[in-house]
């Protein structure tokens, strides 16, 4: 599992930036409790925003163990993610990542998610929240399999 970005994450970032970079490695590299513990304990994480088949109210996924049954559904799920990041724009507490998830699935299946992942962290660096702004028909409109 990889990760691709545009930063240099050994330079001085902030710590928004910081919590997304270590976020997007836990989840390449399959690391669920590294995962679970860039979040602070009443987290939120809406992947994506709004209804989904991973949230079909909308109302995002609280607290460690809703965070935990979200990365059984949807990251634990996948064979291999990649991550490329295409942009990145910090302010204040917050940064907004603009790029490009690969899943590959089972079944030799590949499906590119463009999307914009906001990330929100409190004083101490961990994550409050992650929204992730993407089209699940346009990410399935990808999807391939790939030999």
């Amino acid at each position: 599992m990889t990760v691709t970005v545009c930063w240099d994450e050994n330079a001085d970032q902030p710590p928004a930036r910081q919590a997304a970079y270590r976020s997007m490695h836990a989840a390449s590299g399959g690391d669920k409790q590294a995962w679970l513990a860039l979040f602070a304990e009443h987290a939120v994480v809406e992947d994506p925003v709004g209804p989904s088949d991973f949230d079909p109210e909308g109302k995002g996924h609280h607290g460690r163990d809703g965070l935990s049954a979200f990365w059984d559904m949807t990251i634990g799920s996948v064979e291999r993610l990649d991550f490329t990041i295409r942009d990145s724009h910090a302010a204040g507490d917050e940064v907004a990542n603009v790029g490009t998830i690969t899943s590959y699935l089972p079944g030799n299946y590949r499906v590119d998610t463009d999307l914009v992942a906001v990330y929100r962290v409190d004083d101490s660096g961990l994550l409050l929240s992650m929204r992730a702004f993407w089209e699940t028909a346009r990410a399935f409109a990808t999807a391939r399999q790939v030999t």
